[in-house]
């Protein structure tokens, strides 16, 4: 069992989960299981490494230049000799039973994957808009439900059946996002089957610079490029690739039409709600709408500029 934190430039983040990781490998090694964790550091200047050589233990460091979270996982992927892997970002906290609980759902089911649930914790009180918006609510399912697609913030993989499955991580989305989503669809289109685990959890610490508004929108943004990006690479030939572009442009319009008449009606009526939502379902809608013809989008690579990834 070994579990692979991802990270770049956020070694207070990294050393304060590491403990809490440490704790829950230590347990099931107790139980019988070879566990180890590994950090993979995607900073050339190796920023994560003295955090993980003060820490010592059963920690290993990967240094991983290539920029991008998909090189990252990817380098996760040949890097384990374990049954199973479990990914878990930097500036997550798990909690109490968070590791062995997705153990035992992949158990107990023979999953190709169990996903758990990630929770969003914030350091400060959220702009009225932003919280009537919804934006951080995440939804989540009873553990065993069969999902096509999961994040990886929170994920275990069957190391065997993924490389059986022949899937990797696409390297062109490192910067981009919706590398996760396309690597989960390949996984379950050829086969594999991913299953919630309820019970696993884990935080995600939200700093304020990502609740405003301008960020949200920015990201719906990228969502909706990102979600035309994904459907063509699912594309088996040109023409299922034309199908799934015009598909996206249909979509991307509605939302665009949708949501400018919920953003409006919010307006008349003053309900941030529909002002919140409507707004984020026309810029989403937008996205889709460039990102069916072809525009793209390098969400990361201004964050990597800035010191995060």
């Amino acid at each position: 069992m070994a579990v692979a934190i991802p990270t770049y430039r956020r070694p207070h983040l990294l050393a304060a989960m590491l403990p809490r990781v440490a704790e829950q490998t230590d347990s099931l090694a107790a139980q019988g299981f070879a566990t180890e964790i590994v950090v993979i550091d995607n900073d050339p200047e190796r920023t994560a490494e003295a955090v993980v050589r003060e820490f010592g233990g059963t920690v290993r460091y990967v240094c991983q230049p290539k920029p991008g979270i998909a090189a990252v996982r990817n380098r996760a992927l040949d890097e384990v000799s374990s049954a199973a892997l479990v990914f878990i970002d930097d500036d997550e906290i798990p909690q109490p039973e968070w590791l062995g609980r997705l153990v035992t759902t992949w158990t107990d089911t023979g999953a190709t994957g169990v996903v758990g649930r990630v929770r969003s914790v914030f350091e400060t009180e959220l702009d009225p808009w932003v919280a009537a918006g919804g934006f951080w609510d995440r939804v989540w399912w009873p553990t065993g439900t069969k999902v096509d697609a999961a994040a990886t913030g929170n994920l275990l993989l069957d190391v065997a059946q993924v490389r059986d499955l022949g899937v990797r991580f696409d390297e062109g989305l490192g910067l981009s996002g919706g590398e996760d989503t396309l690597f989960t669809r390949q996984l379950t289109r050829r086969g594999g089957r991913i299953v919630w685990c309820a019970e696993s959890i884990a935080d995600d610490q939200v700093p304020p610079a990502r609740t405003t508004p301008r960020w949200l929108m920015r990201r719906a943004w990228s969502q909706g490029v990102s979600r035309a990006t994904v459907a063509s690479r699912l594309a088996e030939s040109p023409r299922d690739e034309a199908v799934a572009r015009l598909g996206v442009l249909a979509r991307g319009f509605l939302r665009l039409v949708g949501g400018a008449g919920r953003l409006a009606w919010g307006r008349l009526t003053r309900r941030l709600d529909h002002q919140a939502r409507g707004a984020r379902t026309m810029v989403r809608g937008a996205g889709m709408l460039a990102g069916s013809v072809g525009h793209t989008h390098q969400e990361y690579a201004a964050q990597r500029l800035g010191g995060r990834r």
